[in-house]
């Protein structure tokens, strides 16, 4: 197939091939966009450079940027723009530049099906994420790089050159309905804080065997901004900057109970992060490949919070 530069044609494409935008999942547009886009490169900015220049969109990096914002898009008439933190990571402005694009396409979706109910803004903004992420993460290739690490935040984010949190929720995504996983991503509540909190976190459950999991009721699995507590694992593995092992039973009856594994992501001899995994201790198999190659400190009886 072959489209001209604009990127109204492309969402025009999309209509045709699956019906109504609301029809089509992101990871289907995401799909489509890598085939006419990006026909096997990689996701690096000099691609996405080539593909936002295809797409008729202006890039453009900038340090006048608020606080709180990453980017944003602009359109006068045929001019679009799209503006990203000159600052951010590299995987940072990736997800920024195929973010806006994603909300540029809700506008031009409307113009496409007229029938078409667009996004409002917080639904325009969740799927513009999602968009972004399966672009960057191609489904089947991830989750066959999920399965090899262990589940590994780190080492996938590396293997990627994505961040952790981008990894971690997209881990949580692939998984949904496979498996029992429980993942928190912490970082320190500020420059020079000694407190951590929960940056990012993600779930999923097994929809097969629905036995196979745990409740998140009662607020044991930490939630963002939830703190580091004393005696708790992640608490532990910042102060020996070490990966650690633990059974976690939860309650007195427990026989099967959770394996936790966590470990910390060192810059220059101190942890910067840390990643907690938890998944049933019936499925260690599908962490045993981290376990294997990082030999955490194994805790023996641990009854504390995760």
């Amino acid at each position: 197939m072959k489209l001209s530069s604009d990127l109204r044609c492309f969402c025009d494409h999309l209509v045709r091939k699956f019906g109504s935008p609301g029809d089509s999942s992101e990871e289907q547009k995401a799909d489509e966009f890598r085939n006419v886009y990006l026909k096997g490169l990689p996701s690096n900015m000099r691609t996405l450079r080539a593909v936002a220049s295809c797409c008729g969109i202006n890039l453009n990096g900038t340090d006048k940027m608020p606080h709180n914002l990453r980017g944003y898009h602009e359109v006068f008439d045929s001019k679009k723009n799209i503006y990203f933190r000159q600052g951010d990571t590299l995987s940072g402005q990736q997800n920024t530049i195929l973010h806006e694009i994603r909300e540029m396409m809700e506008t031009l979706f409307a113009e496409a099906d007229p029938s078409y109910d667009a996004l409002r803004t917080s639904a325009r903004h969740l799927a513009a994420n999602r968009f972004a992420t399966a672009v960057l993460l191609p489904r089947d290739d991830f989750i066959k790089k999920v399965y090899e690490t262990g589940l590994d935040v780190i080492e996938l984010a590396s293997f990627h050159s994505k961040s952790c949190a981008q990894v971690l929720l997209r881990m949580g995504e692939v998984l949904q309905g496979k498996l029992f996983v429980y993942s928190a991503l912490y970082e320190p509540c500020g420059e020079g804080s000694s407190a951590w909190q929960v940056a990012y976190w993600t779930g999923c459950h097994n929809d097969e065997e629905p036995e196979s999991n745990v409740s998140y009721s009662d607020g044991y699995f930490p939630r963002k901004g939830r703190h580091a507590l004393p005696g708790s694992l992640i608490n532990l593995v910042i102060k020996t900057k070490k990966p650690h092992l633990a059974r976690v039973t939860l309650s007195d009856d427990d026989d099967n109970g959770l394996l936790a594994l966590a470990r910390p992501l060192m810059i220059s001899g101190d942890p910067i992060k840390a990643v907690l995994t938890a998944v049933l201790s019936t499925d260690r198999s599908f962490i045993e490949p981290q376990i294997g190659r990082l030999r955490p400190i194994d805790i023996k009886g641990f009854f504390k919070h995760l």
